[in-house]
């Protein structure tokens, strides 16, 4: 990595803006409703259950933690609160960045870990603690290769260019879902002879006299929401790996941080995705970062509940391909590739939610979706831009002009309008038929959380490894700043999980 960015040493980066935050409300977030001791629990005369390592969440993060503790020779459990393993990542989009790939060297695109980072901090607006993006941007591609080489993650053959992205650089599963990593990753662990243990839930931390982790209290038996299941104190002879990722359907704790996520705003994550696992952190000292940064996704649908598959026809078609118009106008308004806050902000400000389309050609890459989110109801299909108008209570002579327009762009090689990034192989809009699909943001992804230094430590309020903890994946802050691009987040778990894993099992084993 280079060493200065926009002027600044990473040492003067860090003291500018690192562990800058402000926490509101912590005890009112979630399902945690009451106050407890803000320190970890006792150690119990006697431990119901003993592993070298516990991890605590079963997506991407706590996965790759788990595999390469136990690639290292530890014993290993890892248990998950819902029913099932996987958590959001497993309803992931599977788009996932890398930096100076194989791929990218094919097609003949020039792209560095620097300019990766680079995007990264210009969409954060330099709030990211630089070292830990740094680590990121840095490990992408190594880790890319680690999915491919290591589990058999199967992808597609050509990159897909998310907004905010200099360079298309992100690739996509075989089957656009990150359950083609989750599912690779399980299957890795049971070779392994490891399961996940789902119905488990992070009750407290325990601690000994000097203050390290060394075990948790919790319910085994657990149903989420309600709770419930026997009491069990579990130990960990190493080390406690938290990765249960952020909030974005806790609607208590989410508010407080932003008043204007209410329940009128849906949210693309599972029920599971609230803030216990970060306040059990908080409650033991873990020091707060950037929590009010709350991501929504500009590709959302008001038509599905969730994340659904619209999300896919807008990234991976009408983003890159087509063009986002405002229907009570017909107009662009907004760079459709700029990163996610400039173009949800943008919808938002419409007031209503917008339409996005492509034609025939520009729906190529993800033409074995159309089927079933036409059957949805998701995105429509038209045999002309009048009759796509007239459906969508469109201006139609100026969704012709727009379309006109743009056309007119692709031809010159550049787009005056917006400063749209054209890929090479884009095509004027025109070959029918023609798809939309109306887009309204959702709550998608919480960058803030706790401090983490690039050994996955979490920092207490005195900038001090907490001993016997490791955190990774969206629990953890500052890696993103204000915005995360998309596809980075599933670097961001894979990357900081391995490393928790590999320096947990490094932790000499305490009886």
């Amino acid at each position: 990595m280079s060493e200065k960015k926009k002027g600044l040493t990473r040492r003067e980066f860090l003291r500018k803006t690192g562990g800058a935050a402000t926490l509101a409300g912590v005890g009112a977030g979630g399902l945690m409703l009451s106050p407890m001791m803000a320190r970890a629990d006792e150690a119990p005369k006697k431990w119901d259950e003993s592993y070298d390592v516990v991890v605590i969440g079963s997506g991407f993060a706590g996965l790759a933690a788990a595999i390469e503790a136990r690639q290292a020779g530890s014993s290993v459990m890892v248990m998950e609160k819902m029913a099932v393993p996987g958590g959001n990542s497993i309803i992931n989009g599977g788009v996932i960045a890398a930096a100076g790939s194989p791929l990218q060297t094919r097609a003949g695109i020039k792209d560095t870990p620097d300019l990766l980072l680079e995007d990264m901090l210009k969409a954060g607006l330099y709030l990211n603690h630089l070292d830990l993006a740094g680590k990121v941007a840095e490990k992408s591609n190594e880790v890319v290769q680690w999915t491919i080489d290591f589990l058999g993650t199967q992808y597609q053959e050509n990159l897909v260019h998310l907004g905010g992205h200099s360079v298309p650089r992100s690739y996509s599963t075989f089957n656009h879902s990150g359950s083609a990593i989750v599912l690779q990753q399980i299957a890795k662990l049971k070779a392994m002879g490891e399961n996940v243990k789902t119905k488990r839930f992070l009750e407290t931390f325990i601690r000994d006299k000097e203050g390290r982790i060394i075990g948790i209290r919790m319910q085994d038996g657990y149903r989420f929401p309600k709770g419930g299941g026997a009491v069990r104190f579990v130990q960990a002879k190493k080390a406690v790996i938290l990765a249960t990722g952020g909030f974005s359907a806790d609607l208590p704790f989410r508010s407080i941080q932003d008043p204007k996520l209410t329940r009128d705003v849906d949210t693309t994550n599972q029920p599971g995705a609230t803030a216990e696992g970060l306040l059990e952190a908080l409650r033991i000292g873990a020091t707060p970062v950037q929590i009010s940064w709350i991501q929504l996704g500009p590709w959302a649908s008001p038509d599905e509940k969730g994340f659904g598959i619209g999300p896919h026809f807008a990234a991976g078609a009408a983003f890159p391909y087509g063009v986002m118009v405002d229907p009570k106008t017909g107009l662009r308004f907004i760079n459709e590739l700029a990163d996610r806050k400039i173009r949800a902000d943008a919808i938002l400000k419409t007031g209503h939610p917008c339409v996005v389309l492509a034609d025939s050609q520009g729906v190529a890459k993800i033409a074995p979706l159309l089927p079933k989110q036409i059957e949805r109801g998701v995105v429509k299909k038209f045999d002309t831009l009048d009759a796509l108008a007239a459906s969508y209570g469109i201006p139609a002579g100026s969704l012709r002009e727009t379309v006109g327009n743009y056309n007119g762009f692709i031809k010159n090689g550049e787009d005056k309008e917006f400063g749209k990034y054209l890929q090479k192989d884009v095509k004027p809009i025109g070959q029918a038929p023609f798809y939309a699909m109306r887009v309204w943001p959702k709550v998608h992804h919480t960058m803030g959380g706790i401090q983490i230094n690039t050994q996955a430590q979490p920092l207490d309020l005195d900038h001090r490894p907490i001993p016997g903890l490791y955190a990774a994946g969206e629990i953890a802050g500052g890696v993103h700043g204000a915005v995360r691009l998309g596809s980075c987040a599933v670097i961001d778990c894979l990357v900081f999980g391995r490393i928790a894993g590999q320096n947990a099992a490094a932790e000499k084993v305490r009886s």
